[in-house]
C-alpha cells in the first residue's frame, strides 16, 4: 500500500497550512475603500501596488528604489506625507508593472530592515490621489497620534504624548519661583556650613 494512502487527507492538508504563504495579504481593509469586500479581494488578486509601513521619517525615495527594485521593475513610488507640513510621515506606496513583482516583494522584502527599522509591506488595491496624505488629526499617520513611546525616527513623541509633555513643561515653569531674597539668618547658616566666618566673607573680608 502506498504511503500516501495511509495519511488522512485532512491531516495532509493541515500539514501544508501550518506555515502561511509569505505573499499572502493581511486581513486589513482600508475603511475608506468604496467597494465591497468581494471587490477588495478581487483587486488584491490582480494588484501591482504595495503599501509600505513603519518607515523612518528620514528614509528617502532613493533608498526605497534601491531595495524594492530587487523584486522587480518599479513604475513609481509615492511617498506618504503629513497633510499639514507635506513632509514624509513614515509610509509609501510602491507600484510595480506586474502583480508577480508585487508578490515577489511580499516574499523577500517584507520584514527586512531599512534605516534600522523592520518595514512592513501589504498588497494594496491601488493608489488614488489623496491617499498619500496622513489621516491623523495632526496631519501624520493615525498610529503616531496615540503612540506613547519616544521614537526619534518618527518625530519623537506621538502627537498626544507630545502635547502632554509640553503642558507639563509649561506647568513646571509656571510653578517655579526664583529666590529673589534670602530669608533672615539663612545666609549665616549657609556660611557656617561652608566654613565661612561671617557674612562679610563674600566681600573678601
Amino acid at each position: 500500500m502506498a504511503l500516501t494512502a495511509l495519511i488522512d487527507s485532512s491531516l495532509l492538508e493541515d500539514t501544508f497550512t501550518i506555515v502561511p504563504r509569505l505573499d499572502r495579504p493581511s486581513t486589513y481593509k482600508d475603511h475608506q475603500y468604496q467597494g465591497s469586500t468581494t471587490q477588495w479581494d478581487k483587486a488584491l488578486a490582480n494588484t501591482a501596488t504595495l503599501y509600505v509601513g513603519n518607515l523612518s521619517f528620514y528614509t528617502t525615495e532613493e533608498q526605497l528604489y534601491e531595495i524594492f527594485s530587487k523584486a522587480g521593475e518599479i513604475k513609481r513610488i509615492i511617498m506618504g506625507l503629513s497633510r499639514n507640513s507635506k513632509t514624509p510621515c513614515g509610509f509609501c506606496f510602491v507600484e510595480y508593472y506586474t502583480h508577480e513583482s508585487a508578490l515577489e516583494c511580499m516574499k523577500y522584502v517584507n520584514g527586512t530592515k531599512l534605516d534600522d527599522r523592520i518595514i512592513r509591506t501589504d498588497l494594496d488595491p491601488g493608489f488614488r490621489e489623496g491617499r498619500q496624505f496622513g489621516r491623523g488629526r495632526s496631519g501624520g499617520q493615525v498610529r503616531d497620534e496615540y503612540r506613547q513611546e519616544y521614537d526619534e525616527a518618527r518625530g519623537g513623541w506621538g502627537h498626544m504624548r507630545a502635547k502632554q509633555e509640553e503642558e507639563r513643561r509649561i506647568q513646571q515653569e509656571e510653578s517655579y519661583e526664583a529666590i529673589s531674597t534670602v530669608p533672615t539668618g539663612a545666609e549665616l547658616q549657609i556660611n557656617s556650613r561652608l566654613g565661612r566666618s561671617s557674612p562679610g566673607y563674600r566681600n573678601g573680608n
